[in-house]
C-alpha cells in the first residue's frame, strides 16, 4: 500500500511545499494536487518538482473540458520531463457547475471526450503525427472550419516516458468502467471497502475484459480522512461537514454525481435529506444528517491497531494507494501521521 497526501490550496504554497518535502524523507509515494477553479494546478506541480526528489506527482484532477487535448499532453510531457518521469496525468470530468459556470464550456460527452484525450494524449507521447478523427475531436481541423491551413503535427521534444501513467477519476457505472479499460489507475471518492464490490464490481469487471495488458493491473487510488490514537473518537464529526457539502452542495437536484454514490451506497432517504437541507443553506443541520457509519467507514480514525485493520480491509478491496488526509491541524501531527501509516501499511 502507498501512501499519498494532496497538497492544501489554501494558506501558502512555499509552506506546502516545504512541507512535502519534509513528508518525502519521511517516506510518502505520492504528491497530488487539486485543480478545480483554484490556482491552476500546473505550476504548483513543476514547483514540487523542482524541490522534491523521490515522491511522484499527481494532478488530481485536470478537468478534461478546460485544456485542448494536445495541450493535455504537451502539459503531461512537460511535468513529467521537470519531474524526471514522476508526473501521473490525473484527468476527470469535474461537473457541469464548474465546467460550464467558471470555464465558460459545454459539458457534454464526457465519456466518450474522455476516451479521444487519452487516445490523442498517448499518440503525443509516441511522437506520432497527430491525426485524430473522432466524434468530439478532429485534429488537424477540417478545411471548412478554419483556415484550411492546419495539418498534422509530431511532438518536437521526446518525452520521458513514451506512456505518462494516466488516472480517471470517475465515479458513476459507466465512467468506472472506462477506467478500468483505458487508465493506468482510478480515483473513486469516499470509498467503502465493504461495498465497493457491490457500488462497482460489475463495472471493473467489465473494464477490466477489454484493458489492454500492457496497461498493467489497475492501480486504485482514493483520499481517506486520517487521526491515529486513542482518542481520536470526536474527529469523525469533523469530516461530516466535507461529505456533506459533497453530497448535499456539489451539483443539483438531480446532477450530482456524490449524491448519486451515496445512494448507491444504500443511504438514499439520508442523501435527500442531506442534500435538502444543504440547499437550503442549512449546513450545519446537512453535516448532521450525514450518518456515522458512513464517516466511519470511508475514514481511517482510531487507535492503531483499528487502522491497521482499516488499512487491510480497503487493501483487500483492491486499493493500492491512499491519499491521506490528516486531520491533524499540525505539520509535526501530519509528519507523524504520514510516518505511521508507512509502517503500518507496510
Amino acid at each position: 500500500m502507498r501512501i499519498g497526501i494532496q497538497a492544501s490550496y489554501s494558506g501558502g504554497f512555499q509552506e506546502t511545499a516545504a512541507e512535502i518535502r519534509d513528508l518525502e524523507s519521511a517516506g510518502l509515494d505520492l504528491a497530488a494536487v487539486a485543480e478545480v477553479y483554484t490556482f491552476d494546478a500546473v505550476s504548483q506541480l513543476g514547483y514540487l518538482a523542482a524541490v522534491t526528489e523521490r515522491v511522484e506527482l499527481l494532478s488530481a484532477i485536470f478537468p478534461i473540458y478546460s485544456r485542448t487535448p494536445a495541450l493535455t499532453a504537451m502539459t503531461a510531457a512537460g511535468l513529467d520531463f521537470v519531474s524526471g518521469g514522476r508526473f501521473t496525468l490525473g484527468l476527470g470530468a469535474s461537473g457541469p457547475q464548474v465546467i460550464e459556470g467558471w470555464h465558460g464550456v459545454p459539458y457534454d460527452a464526457p465519456l466518450q471526450r474522455t476516451r479521444e484525450v487519452v487516445e490523442i494524449c498517448r499518440q503525443v507521447w509516441r511522437r506520432e503525427r497527430l491525426d485524430h478523427q473522432g466524434k468530439k475531436y478532429t485534429v488537424p481541423l477540417p478545411a471548412d472550419q478554419g483556415t484550411g491551413l492546419g495539418k498534422p503535427l509530431k511532438l518536437i521534444n521526446t518525452p520521458v516516458r513514451e506512456r505518462v501513467p494516466v488516472m480517471l477519476a470517475a465515479l458513476g457505472p459507466k465512467n468506472v468502467e472506462l477506467a478500468a479499460e483505458i487508465a493506468e489507475a482510478w480515483e473513486p471518492i469516499f470509498f467503502v471497502p465493504e461495498k465497493a464490490s457491490s457500488v462497482w464490481g460489475n463495472s471493473l469487471a467489465a473494464g477490466r475484459a477489454k484493458r489492454d495488458p500492457s496497461l498493467g493491473e489497475l492501480q486504485v487510488i482514493t483520499g481517506v480522512p486520517v487521526a491515529i490514537g486513542d482518542d481520536t473518537e470526536q474527529l469523525l464529526e469533523f469530516v461530516r461537514p466535507a461529505l456533506a457539502l459533497y453530497i448535499g452542495g456539489m451539483g443539483a437536484r438531480g446532477k450530482n454525481f456524490y449524491n448519486d454514490l451515496a445512494v448507491r451506497y444504500g443511504y438514499e432517504a439520508e442523501a435527500k435529506t442531506i442534500q435538502d437541507l444543504y440547499l437550503e443553506g442549512k449546513k450545519d443541520e446537512a453535516a448532521a444528517a450525514v450518518p456515522l457509519e458512513l464517516v466511519r467507514a470511508s475514514s481511517l480514525i482510531g487507535p492503531e491497531s483499528y487502522v491497521a485493520e482499516r488499512i487491510a480491509a480497503f487493501a483487500e478491496a483492491g486499493v493500492t494507494t491512499l491519499m491521506l488526509q490528516p486531520l491533524d491541524d499540525t505539520r509535526e501531527g501530519r509528519l507523524k501521521t504520514v510516518e505511521t501509516m508507512k509502517r503500518l501499511a507496510g
